[in-house]
């Protein structure tokens, strides 16, 4: 069995193909190629505004930061997956320009047996502090309550996710208008912030099962049974060679693996704020890098080629998970966001202001590639020191 095909074989999909075939025949909003469905406002019937709701989970992220909880007791590793599923909320409404007034309610299913009331509380307390943080920079969210149910029967160990909603002007609605002669901004998933407490690896929320399983060794499985689904074949579980207290170089400073893997999802919040408050009418498209990595953008354009063709240094962390695991680079492009989690389709000129605004939070950003006229479907090509790949939706 080939390497191309080892994620599928974990019972995942980069692409979720079955998925979008399942929803195609739905309506699609107000704004179809919009980063997310806009809804009319059904609230108060004001056609002046519009109505947006979310949904998204730290996914098998929770399965790493229970290898963590177990082998140190560190109960405070889950605030970093409470992080990873409010931004992967919150990051895909920032793309639609929705960025204050957000609501949230939150959905935690756990195994009561194996998952304490300690983990519960980190969780949740977790919340109050991460807004506290973004509130400096005029981004209002809100926790309207949640469900936490014991449903060890379905879940495994535990699933957290959130609901966002935000009523917003449609006139400051984000709508992907991606055209030829767009630049394109990348804007840095690693490094450290001004706004976040650590480095941070840039793995992210996508990608977790084969990151898990190509990195740590087969220790985790046999100690963690809890942790892997039993329907998929072992010799694609636990098969590298690491654990999470090895140690690994990054820019001369030392670091557990464990933590780079677990580094909170980078929220780009602020970052999208001082943009669009500066750049609203600049920004012709906006990604958030998740599901499907680099060609995530595929969704939200039209008969145009993507050309990525200058992309950040890969991180420390996907060089880690590259050599672990023998996946094609092609692969690794449609699975991670490989160094960037976010970017926005652009003129020159406010590109180089974009990447200045970046350097004021201290993210690595630069122009990765531009965006040409393509006869038939769009596509994503990458090009990097090891070749060109052609990606599709």
């Amino acid at each position: 069995m080939g390497d191309s095909l080892k994620y599928e074989k974990r019972g995942v999909s980069a692409s979720k193909a079955e998925v979008h075939e399942a929803i195609k025949h739905l309506d699609k909003g107000l704004y179809p190629n919009a980063f997310c469905k806009i809804l009319p406002d059904y609230l108060v019937g004001d056609d002046r505004y519009c109505n947006i709701m979310h949904s998204d989970t730290a996914g098998t992220k929770t399965s790493l930061a229970y290898l963590k909880y177990k082998e140190t007791g560190d109960a405070s590793v889950w605030r970093g997956i409470a992080q990873d599923a409010l931004v992967m909320n919150i990051d895909d409404m920032a793309c639609v320009g929705a960025l204050d007034n957000i609501v949230v309610s939150s959905t935690i299913g756990r195994n009561k047996s194996l998952i304490p009331g300690e983990v519960i509380r980190e969780i949740i307390d977790f919340f109050e502090e991460f807004t506290d943080q973004l509130k400096p920079y005029n981004i209002g969210i809100h926790l309207a309550g949640g469900e936490t149910a014991d449903v060890g029967d379905i879940v495994r160990t535990i699933d957290v996710g959130y609901t966002t909603f935000a009523r917003m002007k449609r006139e400051n609605v984000i709508v992907n208008h991606i055209k030829p002669g767009d630049v394109i901004v990348g804007f840095a998933s690693y490094g450290h912030a001004t706004y976040e407490n650590a480095y941070n690896g840039g793995l992210g929320s996508n990608g977790l099962t084969s990151a898990r399983h190509d990195i740590l060794d087969a220790y985790y499985g046999e100690k963690y049974p809890e942790s892997r689904d039993p329907n998929v074949d072992s010799q694609y579980q636990y098969v590298g060679s690491k654990r999470l207290d090895d140690v690994v170089q990054i820019d001369g400073k030392e670091y557990l693996i464990g933590d780079i893997m677990l580094s909170p999802t980078r929220t780009y919040a602020p970052l999208i704020k001082a943009i669009v408050d500066e750049l609203p009418i600049h920004v012709n498209g906006m990604i958030h890098c998740t599901g499907g990595g680099q060609s995530k953008v595929l969704h939200f354009a039209d008969q145009v080629q993507i050309v990525k063709n200058n992309l950040l240094p890969l991180p420390p962390v996907f060089q880690l998970i590259e050599n672990e695991s023998g996946l094609p680079r092609k692969e690794m492009y449609q699975i991670f966001n490989m160094g960037h989690r976010l970017e926005i389709y652009t003129d020159e000129a406010s590109a180089r202001r974009m990447i200045e605004i970046a350097e004021d939070f201290h993210i690595d950003a630069q122009v990765i590639g531009h965006v040409e006229k393509a006869q038939g479907p769009s596509r994503v090509t990458v090009t990097d020191d090891q070749g060109t790949y052609h990606l599709l939706g």
